[in-house]
Protein backbone atom coordinates (compact mmCIF):
# COMPACT_ATOMS: atom_id res chain seq x y z
CA UNK A 1 0.00 0.00 0.00
CA UNK A 2 1.18 3.48 -0.77
CA UNK A 3 0.25 6.76 0.13
CA UNK A 4 -0.58 10.36 -1.90
CA UNK A 5 0.02 12.56 0.88
CA UNK A 6 1.98 10.58 3.27
CA UNK A 7 2.82 13.70 4.72
CA UNK A 8 -0.82 13.79 6.78
CA UNK A 9 0.54 10.50 8.66
CA UNK A 10 2.27 12.71 10.89
CA UNK A 11 -1.63 13.47 12.36
CA UNK A 12 -1.45 10.04 14.26
CA UNK A 13 1.52 12.04 16.23
CA UNK A 14 -1.65 13.96 17.85
CA UNK A 15 -3.93 11.18 18.23
CA UNK A 16 -1.05 9.07 20.01
CA UNK A 17 -0.97 12.68 22.11
CA UNK A 18 -4.44 11.98 22.88
CA UNK A 19 -4.25 8.73 24.25
CA UNK A 20 -1.28 9.57 26.31
CA UNK A 21 -3.33 12.34 27.99
CA UNK A 22 -5.82 9.85 28.88
CA UNK A 23 -3.91 7.46 30.50
CA UNK A 24 -2.65 10.20 32.13
CA UNK A 25 -5.75 11.77 32.80
CA UNK A 26 -7.28 8.51 33.93
CA UNK A 27 -4.31 7.47 36.76
CA UNK A 28 -4.67 11.56 38.53
CA UNK A 29 -8.70 10.17 38.44
CA UNK A 30 -7.50 7.26 40.06
CA UNK A 31 -5.29 8.76 43.19
CA UNK A 32 -8.24 11.19 43.88
CA UNK A 33 -10.29 8.13 44.77
CA UNK A 34 -7.84 6.45 46.83
CA UNK A 35 -7.93 9.39 48.87
CA UNK A 36 -11.53 8.69 49.52
CA UNK A 37 -10.54 6.37 52.54
CA UNK A 38 -13.66 5.35 53.79
CA UNK A 39 -14.78 2.28 51.40
CA UNK A 40 -18.24 1.63 53.03
CA UNK A 41 -19.34 4.83 52.22
CA UNK A 42 -18.33 4.92 48.73
CA UNK A 43 -19.65 1.47 48.50
CA UNK A 44 -22.72 2.86 49.60
CA UNK A 45 -22.73 5.93 47.47
CA UNK A 46 -21.20 4.55 43.63
CA UNK A 47 -21.99 1.22 44.71
CA UNK A 48 -21.37 0.33 40.73
CA UNK A 49 -18.39 1.63 39.10
CA UNK A 50 -18.29 0.93 35.57
CA UNK A 51 -14.63 -0.42 35.83
CA UNK A 52 -13.65 -1.31 31.90
CA UNK A 53 -16.45 -0.07 30.35
CA UNK A 54 -15.60 3.60 30.85
CA UNK A 55 -12.67 3.20 28.94
CA UNK A 56 -14.61 1.04 25.59
CA UNK A 57 -15.98 4.46 24.09
CA UNK A 58 -12.63 6.14 24.37
CA UNK A 59 -10.56 3.36 23.05
CA UNK A 60 -12.88 3.20 20.04
CA UNK A 61 -13.13 7.08 19.31
CA UNK A 62 -9.05 6.83 19.30
CA UNK A 63 -9.45 4.27 16.52
CA UNK A 64 -11.57 6.03 14.57
CA UNK A 65 -9.44 9.16 14.72
CA UNK A 66 -6.42 6.69 13.34
CA UNK A 67 -8.76 5.49 10.64
CA UNK A 68 -9.46 8.80 9.64
CA UNK A 69 -5.97 10.05 9.15
CA UNK A 70 -5.22 7.35 7.53
CA UNK A 71 -7.97 7.68 4.93
CA UNK A 72 -7.12 11.90 5.31
CA UNK A 73 -3.40 10.59 3.92
CA UNK A 74 -5.10 9.29 0.87
CA UNK A 75 -3.96 5.83 0.81
CA UNK A 76 -3.58 3.43 -2.64
CA UNK A 77 -3.69 0.18 -3.45
CA UNK A 78 -3.14 -2.58 -6.48
CA UNK A 79 -6.61 -3.55 -7.23
CA UNK A 80 -7.54 -6.77 -9.60
CA UNK A 81 -10.09 -5.49 -12.06
CA UNK A 82 -11.60 -6.73 -14.84
CA UNK A 83 -10.59 -5.75 -18.57
CA UNK A 84 -13.07 -4.03 -21.12
CA UNK A 85 -14.20 -6.85 -23.65
CA UNK A 86 -12.55 -9.54 -21.42
CA UNK A 87 -14.11 -12.74 -23.17
CA UNK A 88 -13.67 -16.55 -22.29
CA UNK A 89 -14.19 -19.22 -24.76
CA UNK A 90 -14.76 -22.85 -22.82
CA UNK A 91 -14.68 -26.01 -25.11
CA UNK A 92 -15.82 -29.21 -23.98
CA UNK A 93 -15.16 -32.76 -25.15
CA UNK A 94 -18.43 -34.52 -26.23
CA UNK A 95 -17.02 -37.25 -27.76
CA UNK A 96 -18.02 -40.82 -26.78
CA UNK A 97 -15.44 -41.56 -24.51
CA UNK A 98 -16.50 -38.84 -22.03
CA UNK A 99 -18.98 -41.35 -21.04
CA UNK A 100 -16.68 -43.19 -18.97
CA UNK A 101 -17.59 -43.46 -15.36
CA UNK A 102 -14.51 -43.45 -13.86
CA UNK A 103 -15.48 -39.91 -13.02
CA UNK A 104 -19.14 -40.30 -11.08
CA UNK A 105 -21.46 -40.39 -12.26
CA UNK A 106 -19.29 -39.89 -15.71
CA UNK A 107 -16.77 -37.64 -17.30
CA UNK A 108 -19.18 -35.26 -19.48
CA UNK A 109 -21.72 -35.00 -16.61
CA UNK A 110 -18.77 -34.08 -13.53
CA UNK A 111 -18.01 -31.61 -16.58
CA UNK A 112 -21.28 -29.90 -16.98
CA UNK A 113 -21.54 -29.11 -13.38
CA UNK A 114 -17.80 -28.11 -13.10
CA UNK A 115 -18.42 -25.46 -16.02
CA UNK A 116 -21.45 -24.11 -14.33
CA UNK A 117 -19.53 -23.65 -10.88
CA UNK A 118 -16.76 -21.88 -13.30
CA UNK A 119 -18.98 -19.58 -15.39
CA UNK A 120 -21.04 -18.63 -12.43
CA UNK A 121 -17.29 -17.25 -10.46
CA UNK A 122 -16.65 -15.26 -13.39
CA UNK A 123 -17.58 -11.31 -13.31
CA UNK A 124 -20.64 -10.45 -14.87
CA UNK A 125 -18.96 -8.46 -17.64
CA UNK A 126 -17.15 -11.17 -19.02
CA UNK A 127 -17.86 -12.37 -22.50
CA UNK A 128 -18.44 -16.16 -22.23
CA UNK A 129 -19.02 -18.74 -25.09
CA UNK A 130 -19.50 -22.07 -25.52
CA UNK A 131 -17.94 -24.80 -27.87
CA UNK A 132 -18.85 -28.24 -27.61
CA UNK A 133 -16.62 -30.99 -29.81
CA UNK A 134 -16.41 -34.52 -30.87
CA UNK A 135 -15.92 -35.12 -34.49
CA UNK A 136 -16.14 -31.58 -35.17
CA UNK A 137 -16.76 -28.18 -33.29
CA UNK A 138 -20.04 -26.61 -32.49
CA UNK A 139 -20.74 -23.37 -31.03
CA UNK A 140 -23.39 -23.64 -29.01
CA UNK A 141 -22.98 -20.37 -27.32
CA UNK A 142 -21.33 -17.03 -28.96
CA UNK A 143 -19.76 -15.26 -26.17
CA UNK A 144 -22.11 -13.31 -24.10
CA UNK A 145 -22.43 -11.83 -20.93
CA UNK A 146 -26.42 -13.51 -20.51
CA UNK A 147 -25.57 -16.05 -17.91
CA UNK A 148 -28.88 -17.47 -18.52
CA UNK A 149 -28.01 -18.47 -21.68
CA UNK A 150 -24.76 -19.78 -20.97
CA UNK A 151 -26.16 -21.78 -18.89
CA UNK A 152 -28.89 -23.31 -20.89
CA UNK A 153 -26.04 -24.32 -23.58
CA UNK A 154 -23.93 -25.88 -21.08
CA UNK A 155 -27.19 -28.10 -20.17
CA UNK A 156 -27.08 -29.20 -24.04
CA UNK A 157 -23.78 -30.71 -23.38
CA UNK A 158 -24.42 -33.90 -24.48
CA UNK A 159 -22.46 -36.83 -26.29
CA UNK A 160 -22.93 -36.28 -30.41
CA UNK A 161 -24.51 -33.10 -29.73
CA UNK A 162 -21.03 -31.91 -32.55
CA UNK A 163 -20.97 -34.55 -34.84
CA UNK A 164 -20.03 -38.36 -34.97
CA UNK A 165 -17.09 -39.92 -33.08
CA UNK A 166 -13.84 -38.79 -33.01
CA UNK A 167 -12.02 -35.80 -30.87
CA UNK A 168 -11.40 -32.77 -32.88
CA UNK A 169 -9.55 -30.89 -30.47
CA UNK A 170 -7.85 -28.07 -32.98
CA UNK A 171 -11.05 -27.73 -34.49
CA UNK A 172 -12.69 -26.93 -30.98
CA UNK A 173 -9.47 -24.07 -30.50
CA UNK A 174 -10.18 -22.62 -33.92
CA UNK A 175 -13.67 -22.49 -33.25
CA UNK A 176 -13.17 -20.68 -30.24
CA UNK A 177 -10.51 -17.68 -31.68
CA UNK A 178 -13.62 -17.08 -34.77
CA UNK A 179 -15.52 -16.58 -31.88
CA UNK A 180 -13.40 -14.21 -30.06
CA UNK A 181 -12.61 -12.56 -33.44
CA UNK A 182 -16.81 -12.25 -33.76
CA UNK A 183 -17.06 -10.49 -30.68
CA UNK A 184 -17.72 -6.98 -32.03
CA UNK A 185 -17.28 -4.76 -34.77
CA UNK A 186 -13.38 -4.23 -33.90
CA UNK A 187 -12.54 -7.13 -32.87
CA UNK A 188 -11.53 -8.40 -36.42
CA UNK A 189 -8.58 -5.81 -36.16
CA UNK A 190 -8.70 -5.09 -32.25
CA UNK A 191 -8.66 -8.62 -30.36
CA UNK A 192 -10.26 -8.20 -27.20
CA UNK A 193 -8.39 -9.73 -24.02
CA UNK A 194 -9.37 -13.30 -24.18
CA UNK A 195 -8.66 -16.96 -23.26
CA UNK A 196 -9.40 -19.76 -24.57
CA UNK A 197 -10.54 -23.25 -22.01
CA UNK A 198 -9.88 -26.75 -23.51
CA UNK A 199 -11.72 -29.96 -21.70
CA UNK A 200 -10.83 -33.05 -23.07
CA UNK A 201 -9.90 -36.77 -22.30
CA UNK A 202 -7.84 -37.89 -25.07
CA UNK A 203 -5.62 -36.69 -27.97
CA UNK A 204 -6.67 -35.17 -31.29
CA UNK A 205 -7.92 -38.33 -34.05
CA UNK A 206 -9.74 -35.45 -36.32
CA UNK A 207 -9.55 -32.18 -37.68
CA UNK A 208 -6.94 -29.91 -38.11
CA UNK A 209 -3.42 -30.09 -36.47
CA UNK A 210 -3.83 -28.45 -32.68
CA UNK A 211 -0.47 -27.54 -32.99
CA UNK A 212 -1.63 -25.35 -35.83
CA UNK A 213 -4.59 -23.88 -34.35
CA UNK A 214 -2.50 -23.03 -31.26
CA UNK A 215 -0.05 -21.14 -33.66
CA UNK A 216 -2.82 -19.13 -34.91
CA UNK A 217 -3.55 -18.91 -30.71
CA UNK A 218 -0.31 -17.66 -30.38
CA UNK A 219 -0.25 -15.16 -33.55
CA UNK A 220 -3.43 -13.49 -31.65
CA UNK A 221 -1.99 -13.33 -28.14
CA UNK A 222 -4.66 -15.37 -26.67
CA UNK A 223 -3.56 -18.31 -24.34
CA UNK A 224 -5.36 -21.65 -24.25
CA UNK A 225 -5.48 -23.14 -20.87
CA UNK A 226 -6.30 -26.78 -21.15
CA UNK A 227 -7.69 -29.51 -18.72
CA UNK A 228 -7.27 -32.98 -19.14
CA UNK A 229 -10.31 -35.02 -17.68
CA UNK A 230 -10.18 -38.85 -16.11
CA UNK A 231 -8.04 -41.45 -15.26
CA UNK A 232 -5.88 -44.24 -16.92
CA UNK A 233 -8.27 -47.04 -15.81
CA UNK A 234 -11.84 -45.24 -18.03
CA UNK A 235 -13.93 -48.02 -19.88
CA UNK A 236 -16.85 -46.92 -22.69
CA UNK A 237 -20.26 -48.60 -21.24
CA UNK A 238 -19.18 -51.36 -24.17
CA UNK A 239 -16.00 -52.01 -21.65
CA UNK A 240 -13.81 -50.68 -24.27
CA UNK A 241 -10.77 -48.90 -22.24
CA UNK A 242 -10.52 -45.17 -22.75
CA UNK A 243 -7.44 -44.10 -20.72
CA UNK A 244 -7.03 -40.23 -20.36
CA UNK A 245 -4.19 -38.65 -22.94
CA UNK A 246 -3.10 -35.07 -21.75
CA UNK A 247 0.11 -34.87 -24.27
CA UNK A 248 -1.48 -33.16 -26.89
CA UNK A 249 -3.57 -30.51 -24.59
CA UNK A 250 -0.20 -30.00 -22.46
CA UNK A 251 1.25 -28.91 -25.89
CA UNK A 252 -0.76 -26.38 -26.66
CA UNK A 253 -1.09 -25.06 -23.60
CA UNK A 254 2.68 -24.68 -23.38
CA UNK A 255 2.98 -23.24 -26.90
CA UNK A 256 0.05 -20.76 -26.34
CA UNK A 257 1.14 -19.60 -23.02
CA UNK A 258 -1.56 -21.13 -21.43
CA UNK A 259 -1.69 -23.41 -18.37
CA UNK A 260 -2.24 -27.68 -18.34
CA UNK A 261 -4.23 -29.40 -15.54
CA UNK A 262 -4.22 -33.46 -14.92
CA UNK A 263 -8.01 -33.76 -13.38
CA UNK A 264 -9.15 -37.03 -12.48
CA UNK A 265 -11.82 -36.52 -10.20
CA UNK A 266 -14.72 -33.39 -10.00
CA UNK A 267 -12.61 -31.91 -7.43
CA UNK A 268 -9.61 -31.32 -9.19
CA UNK A 269 -11.78 -30.18 -12.22
CA UNK A 270 -13.17 -27.81 -9.71
CA UNK A 271 -9.94 -26.67 -8.73
CA UNK A 272 -8.68 -26.41 -12.07
CA UNK A 273 -11.39 -24.18 -13.28
CA UNK A 274 -10.81 -21.88 -10.02
CA UNK A 275 -7.18 -21.84 -10.97
CA UNK A 276 -7.94 -20.28 -14.42
CA UNK A 277 -10.75 -18.02 -13.77
CA UNK A 278 -7.86 -16.31 -11.25
CA UNK A 279 -6.04 -15.99 -14.10
CA UNK A 280 -8.09 -14.21 -16.99
CA UNK A 281 -9.49 -10.89 -17.97
CA UNK A 282 -8.09 -8.76 -15.25
CA UNK A 283 -5.20 -6.08 -15.00
CA UNK A 284 -3.77 -4.28 -12.13
CA UNK A 285 -4.63 -1.04 -11.26
CA UNK A 286 -3.27 1.11 -8.63
CA UNK A 287 -6.47 3.26 -7.14
CA UNK A 288 -7.51 5.05 -4.06
CA UNK A 289 -8.74 3.12 -1.22
CA UNK A 290 -9.30 5.31 1.26
CA UNK A 291 -12.92 4.93 1.41
CA UNK A 292 -12.14 1.91 3.38
CA UNK A 293 -10.51 3.29 6.26
CA UNK A 294 -13.34 6.08 6.51
CA UNK A 295 -15.88 3.26 6.51
CA UNK A 296 -14.40 1.29 9.13
CA UNK A 297 -13.67 4.89 11.09
CA UNK A 298 -17.34 5.47 10.94
CA UNK A 299 -18.28 2.18 12.29
CA UNK A 300 -16.13 2.59 15.10
CA UNK A 301 -17.66 6.05 16.15
CA UNK A 302 -21.26 4.21 16.00
CA UNK A 303 -19.63 1.46 18.28
CA UNK A 304 -18.31 4.44 20.42
CA UNK A 305 -21.75 5.90 20.69
CA UNK A 306 -24.11 3.09 20.90
CA UNK A 307 -21.46 1.64 23.98
CA UNK A 308 -21.59 5.23 26.00
CA UNK A 309 -25.29 5.58 25.31
CA UNK A 310 -25.88 2.28 26.74
CA UNK A 311 -23.58 2.17 29.50
CA UNK A 312 -23.66 5.76 30.30
CA UNK A 313 -26.71 7.60 29.01
CA UNK A 314 -24.59 10.27 27.09
CA UNK A 315 -23.00 10.47 23.92
CA UNK A 316 -18.93 9.91 24.37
Amino acid sequence: MTWLSPERLWLLAAVAGLAAGYVVAQRRRSRYAVRFTNLRLLDRVAPKRPGWRRHVPAGLFLAMLGLLVAGFAQPQAATQVPRERATVMVAVDVSGSMMAGDVAPDRLAAARAAAHEFAGGLPEQFNVGLIAFGGAASVLVPPVTDRAALSGGIDRLAEGVAGPGGTAIGEAIAASLDSIRALDAEAGQDVPPARVVVLSDGANTMGQDPATAAQRAVELGIPVDSISFGTAAGTMRNGTPVPVDGQTLQAVADTTGGDYFAAEDADELRAAYADVGSSIGTRTEIRDVSARFVGAGLVLALLAALASLFWFARLP
